[in-house]
């Protein structure tokens, strides 16, 4: 499949209910490796774009490998910035990632998924995170990630371990995505806390 631009190809993202989804993703031990994995991490990225999302799990293109790519450069309002602590991502390879929380500080924002496509609901995360990952090219890295980029980051890894957002959402937070953009896209849950009960 091409994106409607012709620019660059895209696979078809599994949905929920697939099996895929809720297995162990195998560790990454070396294969694919070279060209052949440039190339599944570029066709990942592309797809991600086109959905438009801000993070993809190979396990979503039908893949049970811990391999996951992010990027978070849409623009947005200061107030959502502020309010979801939310900065700028660059493209970001994850393989074998994984994460563990750093403080107590928790915060509570609406996530949806791109296998769960028209829903979304309210997560309650950690919200500083220490996150290890290996790159393309099999460096491993470490950073304490906070805020947005660290709910992200959970969110992708979570796939790995057959583990979606519904899993940790309040479940009386759940909204069709056109009722969240018609009542709850405001920066903060509040509202819909107050609404909705969560």
């Amino acid at each position: 499949m091409t994106s409607p631009l012709g620019l660059e190809p895209t696979l078809p993202i599994v949905q929920l209910g697939d099996p895929v989804l809720r297995q162990q993703a195998q560790e990454w031990t070396g294969q694919p490796s070279g060209e052949e994995l440039a190339q599944l991490i570029q066709l990942m990225r592309s797809t991600m774009l086109h959905a438009p999302g801000v993070g993809l799990a190979a396990p979503q293109i039908g893949l049970p490998l811990r391999l996951a790519v992010l990027q978070d450069l849409w623009p947005i309002s200061e107030d959502v910035a502020s309010a979801r602590e939310r900065a700028p991502l660059e493209f970001l390879v994850a393989i074998n990632p994984s994460y563990e929380a750093t403080s107590e500080r928790t915060a509570t924002h609406y996530e949806g998924c791109l296998s769960m496509e028209g829903y979304t609901a309210a997560v309650t995360r950690p919200a500083d995170i220490l996150a290890s990952w290996m790159d393309a090219n099999g460096t491993q890295h470490t950073a304490e990630l906070h805020g947005w980029q660290a709910r992200i980051f959970q969110h992708e890894t979570d796939h790995l371990s057959g583990t979606l957002y519904i899993d940790k959402a309040h479940t009386r937070s759940l909204a069709t995505s056109q009722n969240y953009a018609r009542l709850w896209s405001a920066p903060g849950p509040e509202l819909a806390r107050e609404a909705l009960g969560f």
